[in-house]
């Protein structure tokens, strides 16, 4: 099953899915994770169950809802709770993220106590998932060396088009933030907004010191992964990731 990770960090397994090695045809072709995404739920169950073959335990599933709520994986067993973030110290406890445009974001403490994944589109963005996330880690973890961050595939900077609702959205970061928004050439009140860059500004003004992003764009690549952007009616990619015992 082609699979896309980062940078190999102490204690901590990760990767991020693409749309192949699934059961499911199209538009959901083949490997949709996402139980809301119209596809046959007998193909979604197949398709979990591969992937939970690559994985130590039961994933924790969210049922995202592009918000800031951070869930603690560790705490009593949920079903999909409505959260957009989760959090765990518990070594083999992976934790779950889907996406189709959106951006999978991991966050770790650099001792591999700790780590977060959480979902981050413009609009959990803005309201503060990664540094809610963030937060909780600190919480499990007040006396970690440092923090560290992986920003999966997502939509990149030449596919993004927003209105005047995400640019105010982001006013309040400043100058650095609107840099990030570029003008839609020859199209009025339409702007080219680079979300991983913002997601990367936020995560390094919250105090991650080392921020790495996979640098794909899963709208440009219909081949490799699942957009929502690009196609409407489409499957779910799932970032996946555990402490591992050391």
């Amino acid at each position: 099953m082609p699979v896309v990770t980062g940078p190999q960090w102490a204690g901590v397994r990760y990767f991020c899915t693409t749309r192949a090695g699934g059961v499911g045809t199209a538009p959901h072709d083949t490997l949709n994770l996402g139980l809301r995404a119209g596809d046959q739920p007998q193909a979604v169950a197949e398709n979990r169950r591969r992937v939970r073959a690559m994985l130590p335990a039961d994933p924790l599933w969210l049922r995202q809802v592009h918000g800031a709520r951070v869930v603690d994986a560790d705490g009593p067993a949920q079903d999909e709770p409505a959260a957009d973030a989760a959090v765990t110290a518990v070594p083999e406890r992976p934790l779950a993220i889907m996406v189709a445009d959106c951006l999978p974001v991991l966050i770790a403490d650099t001792g591999g106590r700790v780590l977060g994944a959480a979902h981050a589109g413009w609009r959990g963005l803005a309201g503060g998932v990664l540094e809610h996330t963030l937060e909780a880690l600190r919480r499990k973890c007040p006396d970690a060396a440092g923090w560290q961050a992986w920003i999966g595939p997502g939509i990149g900077p030449a596919a993004f088009e927003v209105g005047p609702d995400v640019l105010e959205a982001f006013g309040a970061d400043g100058p650095q933030a609107a840099a990030l928004f570029a003008p839609r050439p020859g199209v009025a009140g339409k702007w080219l907004a680079d979300l991983p860059a913002l997601a990367a500004l936020r995560l390094a003004r919250a105090g991650v010191a080392a921020v790495h992003r996979s640098g794909l764009c899963t709208v440009s690549d219909p081949g490799r992964f699942f957009s929502y952007r690009r196609d409407g009616q489409t499957g779910r990619m799932a970032m996946l990731a555990w402490l591992c015992h050391p």
